[in-house]
């Protein structure tokens, strides 16, 4: 699915380059290539925001449910 997300934003950047050349409006550094890094960017970049965020879980949310276990079993005795 996020490889297809991440197509579909190429596609819409490739689209907009072909439009904005058909009115003839034109960009140097807006190219092809430059489309194409830019969703290898957009990419590499939500790769690192799902692993902060399972780092994040893991480490933060997983010690808060282990403290709570701690103290409810204390509080039991």
């Amino acid at each position: 699915m996020k490889k297809d997300i991440f197509t579909l934003l190429g596609g819409f950047l490739t689209a907009l380059l072909f439009f904005f050349g058909t009115i003839g409006v034109s960009f140097e550094w807006f190219t092809t290539e430059s489309i194409n890094a830019f969703v290898i960017v957009v990419s590499a970049f939500a790769a690192l925001v799902v692993n902060i965020y399972a780092v994040w879980k893991n480490t933060h949310v997983n010690m808060r449910i282990k403290q709570w276990l701690r103290k409810k079993e204390s509080q039991k005795k």
